[in-house]
């Protein structure tokens, strides 16, 4: 999943913007996502090439825009450049709704490994953003809470989601959320959240409009399952993701024995540890349920993992 960058984000194809622009330019930028990224050993610096990015004034077309290695040969460098080049940017990308900082695949760095800052500024500055994606959390902030009105996606993806970050999501003022994925990742990564952390989230006061939640790529997922029997949540949203995780059968049990999944449009539990038996009883009381990319059943518990830990 993080092995390859996104080809098609938020309907539009995806194409590389690098430091070695062709003469003939950029073909359209209101039809195109551009990923804007350094190579190792490039030759100019990041504010170069974000500048290059804007020099033609069709850029103000732009929709939305991804943010690939921002770092060049120094991957302990921040994200903190590059929310201050998106802020002052402002006036000139006026369409833009939509922001990726961090699509890094694994041969570039780790996703654990990603340093990122506090990016509550974009909400601050960019009041019709619609959609926040975001890899990596070392060094992540969202300033204590994001508060904006047009939010409407938030996605956070890591190798582990800590309890404090998971807090200010939670705390966040976002009134037209309908799509939140956080990947809550490992331990081992600083993935720490408890089910107790994740109450807030499944009360269903904080984001009344969520339409899907997914509480991805977790050690805790059988434990999810079960906290979701009592989820007000659940009567809201149309699509519920628990995948990439170390589910099993126990947390199959306690899917099936949930009436309040029966409206879901989408359950998505692919790359599981579920029997065979456990992965028909699912299909048969949830058509079109996802439970592909199975792990096995035989794994101990100490021996199962998440689909992205480093």
């Amino acid at each position: 999943m993080i092995s390859e960058h996104v080809t098609e984000w938020l309907g539009f194809p995806v194409e590389l913007f690098d430091a070695a622009v062709s003469e003939e330019g950029v073909s359209d930028y209101s039809k195109t996502i551009y990923r804007l990224a350094l190579d190792w050993d490039a030759e100019v610096d990041f504010p170069t090439l974000f500048s290059r990015f804007l020099d033609d004034p069709a850029s103000a077309g732009t929709p939305a825009i991804i943010i690939g290695q921002y770092h060049g040969d120094d991957p302990e460098q921040e994200s903190e450049e590059v929310v201050q080049l998106l802020v002052s940017a402002r006036a000139r990308l006026p369409n833009l709704r939509g922001i990726f900082i961090g699509d890094i695949v694994s041969e570039e760095n780790e996703i654990s490994w990603i340093h990122q800052s506090d990016v509550s500024p974009l909400l601050a500055t960019y009041g019709n953003l619609e959609h926040l994606r975001l890899r990596g959390t070392e060094g992540l902030s969202l300033g204590g809470r994001l508060s904006q009105d047009k939010l409407k996606s938030l996605t956070i993806e890591t190798g582990g989601l800590p309890p404090l970050l998971l807090a200010e999501v939670a705390a966040s003022r976002l009134p037209s959320l309908e799509h939140l994925e956080l990947w809550l990742g490992t331990t081992g990564y600083g993935g720490d959240a408890t089910v107790a952390d994740l109450q807030p989230l499944l009360q269903g006061t904080v984001f009344p409009n969520l339409k899907y939640l997914g509480l991805r790529d977790s050690e805790i997922t059988d434990d999810i399952a079960a906290a979701l029997k009592s989820s007000p949540t659940l009567s809201k949203i149309e699509s519920l993701d628990l995948s990439l995780g170390t589910l099993s059968d126990k947390g199959g049990q306690a899917l099936l024995g949930n009436p309040g999944l029966k409206h879901l449009k989408q359950l998505d539990l692919h790359h599981h540890y579920l029997s065979d038996d456990m992965m028909i009883r699912l299909k048969q009381a949830f058509p079109g349920v996802n439970v592909d990319d199975a792990q096995g059943d035989d794994a101990d518990e100490d021996d199962r993992y998440v689909a992205i830990s480093e």
